[in-house]
């Protein structure tokens, strides 16, 4: 079997959080939202459990990537990884850690290896994954790992939220905001916009990708009124790829860059620090937008929502977010091969 014709490789996420609930869901209506096939990295146990507890009636199938999407059309497939602990909804257990992470590594194993179209995770809770010794930020540096140590190479993840509305990526991502003005760097916004174009163009379709990049301080830094970092580490960044070729405009100030009619004159949006990007994606689209990572060697999205750890059994978590990961993880794995195919 070859990738064009694989399944999706959906990781559990945390088993205590909306994770099972919500696969369970997507494949009880796949063919309401056109779904494409997937399978369930997951303990075939804990879902039978948490489907009792919803009362669905959801036909389970231990599966393998080869047989799965065939097996999709009458069951939900599962490609088990066992827990360790009990797991009981809304209650985490950094036992089940080990789990959670084989989980992702195997997804990303069986994609790279042509056995899975795409990886899609389910939310992970970080601080359960640290109190088990994950030395990792969060799924996105995890991945870039994973990949680097099969290809040999660094891979520089981006984190793009990818709705209806808005397209937009953050230059640094999970550290603290008095952090980021240390942290950024003309190299690093140079790098992040090319990969953000070479991804736009390469898993979106679009051919020359419009990338309006924003300013760090109010007002973009008001000619230096308000902070330098605009005129002497972003302004240059924008030179620089300009010159190279790629449509960026900026710095732009981030209070006037969001409405509809400035959304209408970029493909995507670069910002400078996690909530300046993420808040008006997810004022944008909180329910149907997906976290994509661009700059990896498979295609990758996930739920642009946490564990909700008080949601997980209740029947009460909207699995909007889950079904616009796996229905944009299709899409950009068939543009990808559409455009590989065409380059041969």
């Amino acid at each position: 079997m070859t990738a064009g014709n694989a399944a999706l490789a959906l990781s559990m996420g945390d088993p205590a959080g909306v994770g099972p609930d919500l696969s369970l869901v997507a494949w009880r209506d796949r063919d309401k939202h056109r779904l494409p096939a997937f399978f369930l990295l997951g303990d075939p146990d804990i879902l039978g459990a948490r489907a009792r507890v919803l009362k669905l009636d959801i036909p389970l199938v231990e599966t393998t990537p080869e047989r799965a999407a065939s097996d999709f059309a009458h069951a939900l497939p599962v490609l088990p990884v066992k827990v360790e602990a009990q797991v009981q909804a809304g209650e985490p257990d950094t036992a089940n850690s080990g789990a959670v992470i084989e989980a992702i590594r195997c997804a990303v194993e069986l994609t790279m290896a042509g056995r899975a179209r795409a990886v899609v995770t389910n939310p992970i809770s970080k601080s359960v994954l640290y109190g088990a010794g994950f030395e990792f930020p969060g799924h996105t540096e995890y991945l870039a790992h994973l990949a680097g140590e099969a290809l040999g190479r660094t891979i520089t993840p981006i984190m793009l939220l990818a709705g209806p509305e808005l397209r937009v990526a953050p230059v640094t991502i999970h550290i603290p905001l008095a952090d980021v003005p240390g942290a950024l760097t003309t190299k690093a916004i140079v790098e992040a916009a090319r990969i953000m174009a070479h991804d736009l163009s390469l898993r979106f379709g679009i051919d020359r990708p419009r990338i309006a990049i924003s300013g760090l301080n109010p007002h973009a830094g008001e000619d230096g009124a308000l902070g330098t970092e605009d005129g002497t580490i972003i302004a240059p960044a924008i030179a620089e790829l300009r010159a190279s070729g790629i449509d960026a405009s900026g710095p732009l100030s981030a209070d006037t860059m969001f409405h509809a009619e400035a959304r209408a004159s970029y493909d995507a949006a670069l910002c400078m620090y996690h909530d300046q990007a993420l808040i008006p994606a997810k004022t944008l689209g909180f329910h149907d937008s997906v976290n994509a990572t661009l700059g990896l060697p498979f295609v990758r999205t996930s739920p642009d929502h946490g564990t909700a750890f008080s949601l997980a059994g209740t029947g009460t978590a909207r699995p909007d977010s889950l079904i616009a990961a796996l229905r944009l993880a299709s899409t950009m794995a068939d543009a990808e091969s559409q455009r590989t195919s065409s380059a041969a």
